[in-house]
């Protein structure tokens, strides 16, 4: 039976989804983002997005799309409209506040729509993402629904992006804006609970909507895929994959690559800081930076480390939890995270038994869990099997749709009837 046979909750209606990140992007928000209207279109409703220029993690704008002010494709049953942007190369408050002008700019007058959509849904961040979907919504009179993946006033103010303090005064502003008139809020972790309720918004009106494991299990051959990366079975490899940014602080594990020349380091991916990591990295022979992995490839790369890292500045409380962690888990290898306790990210490694939380911004405690579980295998195979068992006990595609399913089915509920202008 097709998914669309299951599914037809949707039929008739049309739904917009606004999403800086989309489709073909690997990491973070855009693989959920198109997952989830894929899905919707799959489930009979005429399903369009508003979105960038695919650029994530490089900061980068693909090739195929440089010079492109405006298109229109159609992926998977859903009907993709981009609009250009700005793409800072480096991260700094007014880099940043021009990306979000750029994207409010040209996304503000919306996509043409044969008639009006049934619901407006947006992804936080970005910021303009959240201001498009509110006021798309209100110039229709149809229900509004922000979905929390991160928010930027808080990562602002934590960044150490010079001018943060500034950016996160305009962030709260924006995030304001787009969390209070909306019919619901859906929030990836209940750790943004607490702040969204800041902004205002009855916590009866906010619903949880955790992330799903959007990648396949491993399959290949660990040994083989090893041998093809060059790791030598000798030798531990300590693996971080996705973005290289500020937030990120991965000189933890370049300086712990310069304490322990015969553990191997991989960086796998890209981003703003991969520059200057690269620099700081000068010498090290036991650290290699690789382009982020093909999907076929990606798990079969992260099964072949032997412990799996995640990073987060000290400065940093970050309640989100990263797309990273799910691959992770799905992987069946341990995950060492150097981040602070308390976050989204510190309480999932607690939850899912996967792995072990160090300090932030400690090489000597990262690299103490990384020898503790090199010289105990049995406890490295016991806790990295623990994340296939905990992604499908929570963190399935499947459950994750659900959850979306429902938050949408209820809002259209109560808007049913409503009077448009």
């Amino acid at each position: 039976m097709s998914d669309a046979d299951r599914h037809t909750p949707f039929e008739g209606r049309t739904l917009l989804l606004v999403s800086t990140n989309y489709a073909p992007e690997l990491t973070g928000i855009g693989p959920y983002a198109a997952q989830l209207a894929e899905h919707w279109a799959a489930s009979g409703a005429e399903t369009h997005v508003l979105t960038g220029m695919p650029h994530y993690p490089s900061w980068r704008t693909e090739a195929g799309y440089r010079g492109v002010w405006r298109v229109t494709e159609k992926r998977a049953g859903v009907t993709v409209h981009r609009r250009r942007h700005y793409v800072p190369s480096r991260q700094s408050a007014l880099r940043r506040a021009a990306f979000e002008a750029t994207v409010l700019g040209h996304g503000l007058l919306g996509p043409p729509l044969p008639r009006p959509p049934d619901a407006v849904i947006s992804q936080l961040p970005s910021l303009a993402g959240g201001v498009i979907g509110a006021r798309l919504a209100r110039r229709r009179n149809v229900p509004y629904i922000p979905v929390v993946q991160d928010l930027m006033g808080a990562a602002a103010a934590q960044s150490g992006i010079r001018g943060g303090g500034r950016a996160a005064t305009v962030a709260s502003t924006a995030e304001r804006y787009a969390l209070r008139g909306a019919a619901l809020v859906g929030v990836i972790h209940e750790t943004f609970v607490p702040r969204v309720t800041a902004y205002g918004v009855d916590p009866g009106r906010i619903r949880l909507v955790p992330n799903w494991s959007h990648v396949q299990a491993p399959s290949a051959d660990r040994a083989r895929t090893r041998a093809g990366l060059g790791w030598s079975e000798g030798a531990p490899v300590v693996l971080h994959s996705g973005n290289m940014g500020l937030k990120q602080g991965l000189e933890v594990l370049v300086d712990a690559a310069r304490l322990a020349p015969g553990i191997r380091f991989v960086l796998m991916g890209d981003g703003n800081q991969r520059a200057a990591l690269l620099e700081r990295a000068a010498g090290l022979r036991n650290l290699d930076f690789l382009p982020s992995a093909a999907s076929e490839e990606f798990t079969d790369i992260l099964a072949a480390a032997d412990v799996l890292a995640v990073t987060q500045r000290a400065s940093v409380l970050d309640m989100s939890v990263p797309s990273k962690l799910t691959s992770y888990f799905v992987s069946g290898r341990p995950v060492v995270a150097s981040v602070a306790d308390g976050g989204g990210t510190a309480q999932e490694i607690h939850r899912s038994g996967a792995g072990i939380l160090v300090a932030p911004e400690d090489p000597a405690a990262l690299l103490s869990a990384v020898r503790k579980l090199v010289e105990t295998p049995a406890e490295a195979d016991r806790l990295g099997a623990n994340g296939p068992r905990y992604v499908a006990r929570h963190l399935s595609r499947e459950a994750g749709l659900a959850r979306f399913d429902a938050l949408l089915t209820e809002v259209l509920a109560d808007a049913q009837g409503r009077p448009r202008r």
